[in-house]
């Protein structure tokens, strides 16, 4: 992946960002989920820097190595947005447009929520609004059996023995290379920056932390929401609900035959979504 490599401090954690484009380009944000880095933006991003935007990529925390916290709570979904826009503030981006994909669409969802004054736009990719998600989990058997994979994820110790077994192997089949077009080096590059001591446990801790106790209000700022019908975590009864708590301008682009890997299956479509939200906002 092209540009430059920042290492950014927080407080006392350091991010790893990767940085692109025209320094005086409109910056996007771009935020990756699990089990995955910042590496899974590398077809994205060309295609918005060519379009003259700045983008900003870091290794959300816990999988940056300088920043890794060990309490669990560290990632709430609160501590999550509010350390994005700390990282943004030390980036020197007053506000940008937000892109996530996986878990970093629920990080952007919520920044969007309650740090709006940071969010010209939202490209969420994949994961739809929390609350659109959660209720969809309450009534859809579908959903709640497609969302059964998390119990495992909750359990500490056992989660990182079975997917790291077996040189990772159920790791690895996450990323289901023969449909998701990830290659099998960039799976490689994923599984071995998960495999250093403590990155494994700091990206479930994401899961481990989760929490139906929050709510999160509904999004004022322009938002398209980017799902694909082939996503096997994800199923429609969410994705269709995710209009009800978007109250800004919102836009809903479902990409038929894809898989949940949108960045690197069908970076040119979720590029062209990605401008035509900016250009709209």
């Amino acid at each position: 992946m092209a540009g430059e490599l920042l290492r950014t401090d927080v407080g006392d954690l350091t991010f790893d960002v990767r940085v692109d484009g025209p320094e005086d380009g409109r910056p996007v944000l771009l935020l990756h989920g699990f089990p995955e880095t910042s590496a899974c933006w590398a077809a994205v991003t060309p295609l918005l820097t060519q379009a003259g935007l700045r983008t900003y990529a870091p290794d959300q925390l816990g999988y940056s190595p300088g920043a890794r916290p060990a309490d669990v709570d560290a990632y709430s979904m609160q501590n999550l947005a509010q350390v994005t826009a700390d990282l943004m503030t030390a980036l020197e981006i007053p506000v940008a447009d937000v892109v996530g994909h996986d878990w970093g669409a629920n990080v952007a969802w919520t920044l969007a929520a309650w740090h709006a004054d940071r969010v010209r736009s939202l490209t969420a990719v994949s994961v739809p609004h929390p609350a659109a998600y959660t209720a969809a989990f309450r009534v859809d058997p579908e959903q709640k059996e497609r969302s059964a994979y998390i119990r495992l994820f909750w359990q500490e110790g056992k989660a990182e023995e079975v997917l790291l077994a077996d040189g990772a192997r159920r790791l690895r089949g996450m990323y289901d290379v023969e449909n998701s077009g990830i290659s099998a080096e960039t799976v490689d590059e994923y599984v071995s920056a998960l495999s250093a001591p403590g990155a494994l446990t700091a990206a479930l801790n994401w899961y481990r932390a989760m929490s139906s106790g929050v709510r999160l209000d509904e999004v004022q700022v322009p938002t398209t929401y980017v799902w694909s019908d082939r996503d096997v975590a994800i199923g429609a009864t969410a994705a269709d609900a995710c209009a009800g708590f978007v109250t800004g301008d919102y836009r809903m682009v479902t990409l038929p035959g894809v898989t949940h890997w949108i960045p690197e299956q069908a970076p040119e479509q979720l590029a062209a979504a990605i401008l035509d939200r900016i250009a709209a906002s």
